[in-house]
């Protein structure tokens, strides 16, 4: 594993951490602020619930004025009942109710107001009989008024400081369950990101991790192949060397033998085996020499979509015969840098083997497309030439063996294919992948890094 890699986790973590501490301290500080907000409620709650013994305490001392302005007739004494019950007015003017659930509330105050404009007219009255007549005071029938206002604004206060005790206690049990809930989604909102969190590490674990431990295993066998590959490439050249000179002296010889039979008989017959024989020899050794001795490619910057058309122009009438449709689509716009001919012969291979999967009557599908992989052990943007197929798919005892030199499930097959494909997209900076489903069809990607221009 890179250093690169073990950043990003340590970071990964690190932030997970950071992230876990972080919510831990907002819920604390939640929690705290949210006890603080509840003291402040009940002391408001205390305040609101003083305020119909404010009331009645400030009606009595009214009360008091005006029975002393009735029995002394002192000015000082009316003058002072004009001050408090102004202000008492414009308290009274000032409540609302302490709760928006509290249906009873409002209508009472509205009532409570009316009738303090009533009281405040009976002692005005009051005030305009003694003031008038400048008799001592007897029992008028202002004062009889009076007092029914002073009563009944009494008995209002009264019935508010009711209404305000139990808009108090449903205002508290709502405002306790409220916080209580809050409580418990901070809680939970904690333990859901530790959660998450932990979620997020397993799938790191099995995107990355995993994935490159797969990565590691894959290139051991890669290099393992490849050292195959080196020996058997040195032994394919000597004995291809070999064979093909005795080879073309037979060939040549059968063919001045074959002038003197006659078609139609049994030895003429057996010649023409001798010659395909023959041919499938060459085709061998010729096999043998490409894949010991790979042609350095010649580099040029092509489209994506270039070498799968010439592919599907060359291939589309050879699989019309076995009723297989090749299709072409899905190719993104990009660029790649390969030798048009031998990329061109790779996906020949592929298109064949796809062929030779289905049989007859399928489907053989051509696309580009753009994606991010690691190519030589480093991130990079890449071009997926892909050839997908139908068929059966691949056996799992096959898979094993899949780019194994000589390894075939043809009848007439080299096993050099694969790997010879394999090496000419290695010589490219790319890799060769596939993905089987037996019963579904396969799907090989030529993954060839992404020209920028």
């Amino acid at each position: 594993m890179n250093r690169g890699i073990i950043f990003r986790l340590i970071a990964f973590f690190a932030t997970i951490t950071l992230l876990a501490a972080l919510i831990a301290w907002t819920a604390h500080t939640a929690w705290r602020r949210m006890g603080e907000l509840q003291a402040h409620l009940s002391a408001q709650q205390w305040k609101n619930f003083q305020s119909a013994d404010h009331l009645q305490q400030s009606i009595l001392g009214l009360n008091l004025l005006v029975l002393r302005y009735a029995a002394y007739q002192e000015t000082e004494d009316w003058t002072n009942f004009e001050t408090t019950s102004a202000e008492l007015g414009s308290w009274i003017d000032e409540q609302r109710p302490i709760t928006t659930s509290a249906k009873k509330e409002q209508p009472l105050l509205n009532q409570i107001k009316a009738v303090y404009t009533n009281y405040v007219a009976a002692a005005e009255a009051i005030h305009t009989r003694i003031y008038g007549s400048r008799q001592p005071f007897f029992r008028l029938v202002e004062f009889t008024d009076f007092e029914n206002q002073s009563k009944q604004i009494l008995d209002l206060g009264l019935q508010l400081s009711t209404v305000h005790q139990e808009a108090l206690d449903v205002f508290q049990k709502q405002t306790a369950l409220s916080l209580n809930i809050l409580r418990f989604i901070l809680l939970g909102a904690l333990g859901f990101m530790l959660v998450v969190g932990l979620w997020l590490a397993v799938v790191v674990y099995r995107e990355m991790i995993a994935p490159l431990q797969v990565q590691l295993v894959e290139s051991r066998q890669l290099v393992e192949r490849q050292e195959k590959l080196a020996s058997l490439g040195l032994l394919a050249a000597g004995v291809a060397h070999e064979i093909r000179n005795p080879l073309t002296a037979i060939k040549a010889w059968l063919y001045l033998q074959q002038k003197h039979l006659t078609p139609g008989t049994p030895e003429f017959a057996d010649a023409e085996i001798i010659s395909a024989e023959i041919s499938r020899l060459e085709r061998i050794v010729r096999d043998f020499l490409q894949f010991a001795r790979p042609s350095e490619p010649q580099f040029t910057v092509v489209p994506a979509e270039q070498p799968l058309r010439e592919a599907h122009t060359l291939m589309e009438p050879e699989l019309e015969k076995s009723k297989i449709k090749l299709v072409l689509n899905g190719v993104a716009p990009a660029q790649i840098r390969v030798d048009l001919q031998q990329l061109k012969q790779v996906l020949i291979n592929l298109i064949r083997n796809a062929a030779d999967s289905i049989g007859e009557n399928g489907t053989v599908t051509l696309r580009a497309r753009r994606d991010e992989k690691r190519l030589n052990d480093r991130p990079a943007d890449v071009v997926i030439l892909e050839v997908s197929d139908t068929g059966k798919g691949i056996l799992p005892e096959a898979e094993k063996r899949l780019f194994d030199p000589f390894f075939t499930t043809k009848d007439f097959g080299t096993g050099l294919g694969l790997p010879i494909a394999a090496r000419i997209v290695e010589k490219h900076q790319g890799a060769l992948q596939y993905q089987t489903q037996a019963g579904i069809g396969t799907t090989f990607g030529i993954i060839l890094p992404l020209h920028k221009s």
